[in-house]
């Protein structure tokens, strides 16, 4: 079975490609076994930032209200991937 595929689609007229970027960073440090690869998207509509798994939306900027920390990603993305990964300190209240 195909590893999943995360891809964070950015405003570029935003200038939010260094967030998208410290973001793939963060996810391929922390799933590097368990993910197939993180692709960075120029996004086309104004104000987009979106994180899918595979072709599904993880996260919405819009639909959440703003940014979430990457701790809560990571938590996002680790239930949707490998919901028993225990991620140490991020899981720690």
């Amino acid at each position: 079975m195909p590893k999943p595929r995360v891809t964070i689609e950015y405003c570029t007229k935003c200038r939010w490609l260094l967030r998208a970027a410290y973001m793939a960073q963060e996810f391929l440090s922390t799933f590097e076994e368990d993910l197939g690869e993180v692709a960075l998207r120029p996004g086309r509509v104004a104000g987009v930032y979106r994180i899918y798994v595979d072709d599904e939306v993880l996260f919405d900027r819009k639909r959440h209200g703003g940014f979430e920390e990457i701790k809560v990603l990571k938590q996002m993305l680790r239930d949707r991937i490998e919901p028993d990964k225990d991620l140490g300190h991020i899981d720690k209240s």
